[in-house]
């Protein structure tokens, strides 16, 4: 099985980083994975985005240009761009406190994540991409709470507080 997924935002939303967490839990569980980042040169406040790949098999190329499984979107011009793109009976989860709009697909499966909001309430708005993730703990069956804790204990092991905020932040989330 594989599966394409795309993380998209503004610069500076964690879409990198988040990205990065969910290729973490699939090398951690022994998938074949591949992460693409793309990103525009003004970082903060610009477009980011990030294409991973994960499979039981090889994957022949990094890129999802079409076809994607799984959209995670952070901004509205992230659903302008990727929405068409995403496979029938897809899942989209986004960014309910910046994306207010109605999602214009009936063939894809939506989860609204007030990320922004829930972050600035736990006082930290970068952690709004660990929020984000809670929409994968609730709409798939690609990893477990277990799964995410173990990636952030090897991205972030030596900085306790960092794993608290961030684990705090998925709790929240869901």
């Amino acid at each position: 099985m594989t599966t394409r997924m795309v993380f998209s935002g503004f610069g500076g939303q964690g879409v990198l980083t988040l990205g990065q967490i969910i290729a973490t839990i699939a090398m951690n569980k022994g998938k074949e994975v591949t992460w693409m980042p793309s990103y525009g040169p003004e970082m903060r406040g610009g477009t980011a985005n990030c294409a991973v790949i994960i499979s039981d098999s090889s994957i022949g190329s990094p890129q999802v240009i079409t076809n994607i499984d799984v959209l995670c979107a952070l901004n509205m011009p992230s659903i302008d761009k990727f929405l068409p793109k995403v496979n029938p009976g897809g899942l989209v989860i986004y960014n309910s406190s910046i994306i207010t709009e109605a999602i214009a697909r009936d063939d894809v499966r939506t989860v609204a994540i007030d990320a922004t909001n829930i972050a600035l309430n736990l006082g930290e708005a970068k952690v709004q991409n660990m929020v984000m993730i809670a929409g994968f703990l609730t709409a798939s069956d690609l990893f477990t709470k277990d799964d995410v804790q173990a990636a952030l204990q090897s991205k972030f092991g030596g900085k306790p507080e960092l794993m608290a905020m961030n684990m705090a932040a998925i709790e929240k989330g869901m």
